[in-house]
């Protein structure tokens, strides 16, 4: 009957996840029996046919596939970049072209196929660079468990967790990972880790008790997908599964939210339209000109298409696609890996870098590093699982280690199988047992010699729990739990050898210690023990009359490299938010040890206080410049936050590790997940990648963005500088009256292609400068076309014309032929447009290592100290004396053989070149920096 009423019930469709179990009631607030009623089970689980039907009308336990693109369609969206709409008219026009001509002439058909090549040549390296990365994300391990155990039948099978469906009864045990949103129907001792879903590291534990909470994640007698337990052992029946669990949803609020163009994707769309607009607008005014003289439609339709191929840096996004790829190359040389080319850059201007604190700050290891015992304090030395580290010998640290070892559940596990030290079970227990360890003790003889008889677990109302032992002295209660609930149950006080009445002076004293402890973000608890002679029957009856032994104060200690990767990036004028779902004091003592916090009263804003605030009232905490941070947030908070700075106009990178934090992870300019420990919702978030869960790397990557940044500035000087080389020529000829273009568009591809790629490549390829990291973060309303940089490109644009066209007009009048009289096949025409091609060719060698500094001359660092760019450089020479004197070449390009004057004529131009811009940059240091000013004091 129960079957019939779940199997009747219907929902909306879920994405083919089939429909969703919708209980009638409340499943957190009703008894273990009506919770079986309520789900059409029992004690024996499912049969294996009433599964198989169940998964048939509920699908399978799965999160949907994210939404993407197959891999044709985001090839082909490699062809909607503006550069790449402008070639493709640009061939298309030139076919046409071909047609209207003499079918003899392969001119045009030769450069519109040159076009197109050029086209498909920069969609296949951004295809290939972002498809490499992308695959390479994919291969992290999953978090989500591929296995699980449960009850079908009555027996107990272990199946794949897409299996499970609603009415499951599944097992739980120490070191699972829960699979599916589950009501628990029997615990012992059961503690689960929520942090992948709430962001709070602490363990929780986990009841079978009704509760009247008004949703299931609020109620401690449920479990969710995603989850860890961390001790005891229970089972639990599965009410949710795949996209409507809590997991699954916060997955579809990640789908949803939009992903956000890095700055430098809008500045290079911006140049785009520019480039474009100046190019179709020229090229049609030098039509119109043409026209005018009464040249023939279709050469001058040919001669202004060249104008405008000359205008269109047709290399450009094969140098920036490749460029940001050796970025991406360099990053995961430091442990992160970067899914999308553009966000490399994206994290060079980032200005807040909203920040995780478990995982990400921290090792999420809990660790104790302070023991109050004997009357006085003792500390503990080493971080982490591995018990290496020293403890006080002390008779008193001994014995109040011995009972807070008893008095838990957890184990210590050695390294196996490649995996160092770890804890099975309750992380602030293991911690207990690795000081214990520290101390000498043998745990698994301990635990031999004091068998455990009797227990009372953890509640949350007395804050305490209890084991009863048989030792060879009698036997022995041992308490652990909450300083002051247990200073309220005790009447003495272990110190040194001997026990005293607990005082109120004595009490002044532990309290004193316990508070100084927490005053430094410590979790702390008090260990307690007490004689029995009989098994106490309540816990009230074991939990009085008690010795307290002493207190135990732990962290969850800052990865050792954070403190020094926030001070990089607070001198590099970094914002960095501690954003966490974590409580405010544990926040605020991991902040202060990392240095995120130095006043004494930061900004503190928990989740119920944004809920109360305003746009306008969040606007002013978000511009206040003081230290901020926001705790026991939810993922809507999250996002809400990152959206809000982003509208300040704030470049906003975040970084977390579960689940909650996929949305805000999606909405930031630049997402950065935890690869080791991140879940899968939040590595599909993210844009980038941490191998080793490091903050430090994030410093690292801040340091390669900038660098990529201002290599991308210096190879668009070289680019654009050579193509105002191009241009001037055809525009002078247009106004002198020379029938023909002095640079043919062929020949205007093969520089572009041919003899600029690798040097560009190879500026791209320039390793950070020493003060990258001690400058502020660039305004996002800096334009990649700075001011200063072109006032540099046309410069040095300026001065190859003169060299380019001093070479070619002087051919032509040389030469003796009237203008009129001139060719395409005139051997003097041809001379003097391969003397135009190479003048532009040696040019560019000695504009890159012009531009390799903005202000120190080039002398000062090294004419030769970029090996790289000198063979490039020699490599684009050689291949203009190829086009020159190779017959196959010159039938392709129309050119002639040069003569050795003819190239010392052509390096003396590339030398006065690189004397001019020298003769910039002295003229520059002349002037002090804005900064060097202010640091002078002068105004």
């Amino acid at each position: 009957m129960h079957n019939d009423k779940i199997a009747d019930r219907k929902g909306p469709d879920l994405d083919r996840q089939g429909v969703p179990y919708e209980p009638t009631a409340p499943l957190q607030q009703l008894r273990t029996d009506a919770v079986f009623a309520e789900l059409g089970t029992s004690p024996r689980g499912l049969s294996t046919a009433e599964a198989a039907r169940r998964q048939q009308q509920y699908g399978t336990n799965e999160l949907p596939h994210p939404r993407r693109k197959g891999l044709w369609r985001r090839f082909t969206t490699q062809f909607t970049d503006l550069f790449a709409l402008v070639l493709i008219t640009a061939s298309a026009l030139t076919f046409a072209a071909y047609a209207l001509q003499d079918p003899r002439d392969v001119g045009n058909l030769q450069l519109a196929f040159a076009i197109l090549g050029v086209v498909v040549l920069n969609a296949v390296i951004g295809f290939v660079q972002e498809y490499s990365a992308e695959r390479t994300a994919q291969s992290l391990q999953a978090m989500v468990p591929h296995t699980c155990r449960v009850l079908r039948d009555g027996e107990r099978q272990e199946l794949p967790s897409a299996s499970l469906t609603p009415g499951d009864l599944v097992v739980l045990e120490a070191g699972d990972a829960v699979s599916a949103d589950c009501r628990i129907i029997e615990a012992h001792g059961l503690t689960v880790n929520n942090a992948p879903l709430t962001g709070e590291s602490s363990a929780v534990r986990r009841v079978t008790e009704p509760s009247e909470t008004r949703t299931a994640l609020e109620s401690r007698n449920c479990v969710f997908m995603g989850t860890t337990v961390v001790a005891g052992s229970g089972k639990a029946v599965v009410f949710a599964i795949g996209a409507t669990t809590e997991f699954g949803k916060i997955f579809r609020l990640t789908d949803e939210a939009p992903r956000q163009q890095t700055p430098l994707q809008r500045e290079v769309g911006a140049m785009a339209r520019r480039v474009a607009a100046l190019a179709v607008a020229i090229g049609a005014c030098v039509l119109a000109v043409r026209l005018q003289t009464g040249q023939p439609l279709v050469d001058t339709f040919v001669f202004a298409l060249g104008v405008m191929v000359a205008l269109v840096p047709e290399g450009l996004p094969a140098t920036l696609s490749v460029s940001l790829a050796i970025g991406v190359r360099r990053m995961a040389r430091r442990q992160a890996l970067v899914k999308q080319l553009l966000a490399v850059e994206a994290l060079g201007s980032t200005t807040v870098v909203c920040t995780d604190k478990t995982g990400t700050l921290t090792r999420a290891e809990m660790t104790v590093t302070q023991l109050w015992s004997g009357g006085e304090p003792h500390a503990v030395s080493g971080v982490g699982y591995a018990p290496v580290g020293t403890v006080s010998d002390a008779d008193a640290v001994r014995d109040l280690l011995w009972a807070g070892v008893l008095c838990s559940d957890a184990r210590l596990v050695p390294p196996a199988d490649h995996v160092g030290w770890r804890v099975l079970g309750d992380t602030t227990e293991g911690a207990i047992h690795v000081a214990a360890a520290k101390a000498g003790l043998d745990l698994d003889a301990l635990r031999n010699a004091a068998p455990r008889i009797a227990e009372f677990p953890f509640d949350s109302v007395r804050k305490l729990m209890s084991t009863v032992h048989e030792t060879p002295e009698g036997r022995v209660v041992c308490v652990k739990g909450a300083p002051q609930e247990l200073l309220a149950r005790c009447a003495g006080v272990r110190t040194g050898t001997a026990s005293r009445p607990l005082t109120e002076a004595l009490r002044a004293t532990v309290t004193s210690a316990d508070d100084a402890m927490a005053t430094r973000g410590l979790r702390v608890l008090g260990v307690a023990l007490r004689p029995v002679s009989a098994i106490p029957g309540t816990s009230e009856e074991a939990e009085s009359h008690l010795t307290l032994l002493g207190l135990i104060g732990m962290l969850d200690p800052p990865r050792p490299e954070v403190s020094d990767a926030v001070g990089a990036c607070q001198r590099a004028g970094i914002r960095i938010v501690m954003v966490t779902g974590d409580h405010p004091l544990t926040a605020e003592a991991v902040a202060r040890r990392v240095g995120i916090v130095t006043h004494p009263s930061p900004t503190v804003i928990t989740g119920t206080l944004l809920d109360g605030m305003d746009t306008a009232a969040l606007d002013a905490v978000l511009a206040s410049p003081g230290e901020l941070l926001l705790c026991r947030v939810s993922p809507e908070h999250k996002m809400r936050v990152v959206a809000a700075l982003q509208a300040r106009g704030e470049v906003v990178a975040v970084t977390g590790d579960g689940a909650n934090d996929a949305p805000a992870l999606k909405r930031a300019d630049i997402g950065v997940s935890m690869g080791a420990t991140g879940t899968d919702v939040a590595r599909e978030a993210s844009v980038m990648v941490l191998l080793d869960d490091s903050f430090a790397s994030i410093t690292a990557a801040v340091e390669l963005g900038r660098s990529v940044y201002r290599n991308i500035g210096r190879f668009l000087t070289y680019l654009f500088s050579h193509n105002i080389a191009e241009l001037t020529p055809i525009l002078v000829a247009t106004f002198v009256g020379f029938p023909l273009v002095p640079l043919t568009a062929v020949q205007i591809l093969a520089i572009d292609l041919g003899s600029d790629v690798l040097p560009a490549l190879a500026l791209g390829a320039e390793p950070p400068e020493a003060d990258t990291m001690e400058r502020p973060p660039r305004s996002r309303r800096e334009r990649l076309f700075s001011a200063a940089l072109v006032r540099r490109f046309l410069f040095l644009g300026a001065v190859q014309s003169i060299g380019v066209c001093a070479v070619f007009f002087w051919q032509v009048r040389s030469s003796g032929i009237p203008f009129a009289d001139f060719t395409a096949d005139t051997s003097a025409y041809r001379k003097a447009t391969t003397l135009t091609q190479a003048a532009i060719v040696v040019g560019q060698f000695f504009n890159a290592l012009a531009v390799r500094t903005d202000r120190q001359s080039i002398f000062r660092v090294g004419l030769f100290s970029n090996p790289r760019l000198i063979v490039a450089g020699c490599g684009g020479v050689a291949l203009m004396a190829a086009i020159s004197y190779a017959p196959p070449l010159q039938a392709v390009f129309h050119t002639a053989p040069l003569a050795p004057v003819d190239w010392v004529v052509l390096v003396g131009f590339g030398v006065l070149l690189l004397c001019a811009e020298e003769a910039r940059k002295w003229w520059l240091r002349r002037t002090p920096l804005p900064s060097k000013l202010k640091k002078e004091g002068r105004p």
